[in-house]
């Protein structure tokens, strides 16, 4: 039996990780900030990440936020030499050397970390869940105007079928930089807004507003896509069916059409 510890899971991801290793049977140590017994901050390491290291043959790093992320990938790679962790698998984003974003910097940072760490690594990209863009969608459907930055498409994966990938690549050997996933096409960022608004039972005007910056470019060229890796299957459509049930869609379409979408 393989002992594997996924960082962050309990995370949207990660959480997912865990119940398809436990599924095949590995024995799966979870760390996060608030789950015992493995409750560690990775930008602070210290003995309970020594702890939670000890002894496993996989680690699978989920953990993420908006800052912090390197310091935490050192502690936890610091923890995992001195272990002698055969094997380290991190998920990190498709385009994340050609947008300059300043998160995607920080991935990318992060990525370096671990193909220098002197263990044997496997890194999966995967474009931007249909979670995230759900998020997004949300809180920018809360005004009575739905304004978009023109000029974007976006490749929504489901996040059930990266946990899939991740799972099968912990299994394996260190696989180095795999092929990237990417969701089943390519949309149009309007499109996939008007699918929300219509599921969530929203009337909102669409207005595209041309930005402005590195960034903006980065992803107006399509730079977070990975086209010839769309080898996922679930659609937006589908995930948003699973999200707003008949109540749901209800709720969320009330007075004002304001409401909040089903979790």
């Amino acid at each position: 039996m393989t002992t594997i510890l996924v960082t962050g899971g309990t995370g949207t991801l990660g959480r997912l990780v865990v119940e398809r290793l436990r599924a095949d049977g590995h024995e799966v140590r979870v760390l996060s900030r608030h789950s015992e017994p493995y409750a560690v901050d990775l930008r602070k390491g210290g003995a309970g990440l020594d702890a939670a290291v000890a002894g496993v043959d996989t680690i699978v790093h989920c953990a993420s936020s908006q800052k912090g992320d390197e310091e935490a990938a050192a502690n936890l790679i610091r923890a995992a030499r001195g272990a002698r962790v055969p094997h380290l698998v991190y998920v990190s984003i498709v385009g994340v050397d050609r947008v300059p974003f300043r998160y995607y910097k920080s991935k990318l940072a992060v990525e370096r970390l671990v193909e220098e760490s002197g263990l044997g690594w496997t890194v999966l990209r995967a474009t931007q869940f249909h979670d995230l863009l759900a998020m997004l969608l949300q809180g920018l459907s809360k005004l009575p105007v739905l304004f978009l930055p023109a000029g974007l498409r976006d490749q929504p994966v489901e996040v059930a079928e990266v946990a899939d990938r991740l799972a099968g690549l912990a299994a394996g050997g260190p696989a180095g930089r795999v092929e990237d996933m990417g969701g089943p096409e390519v949309r149009t960022f309007e499109s996939l807004a008007r699918a929300y608004l219509k599921a969530s039972g929203r009337r909102r005007a669409v207005v595209n507003v041309p930005l402005w910056g590195a960034a903006y470019q980065g992803f107006r060229s399509g730079g977070h896509l990975a086209p010839e890796q769309a080898v996922g299957t679930g659609s937006f459509e589908e995930y948003l069916a699973r999200r707003f049930t008949s109540g749901q869609v209800r709720a969320a379409s009330g007075r004002g059409g304001e409401g909040r979408p089903g979790a």
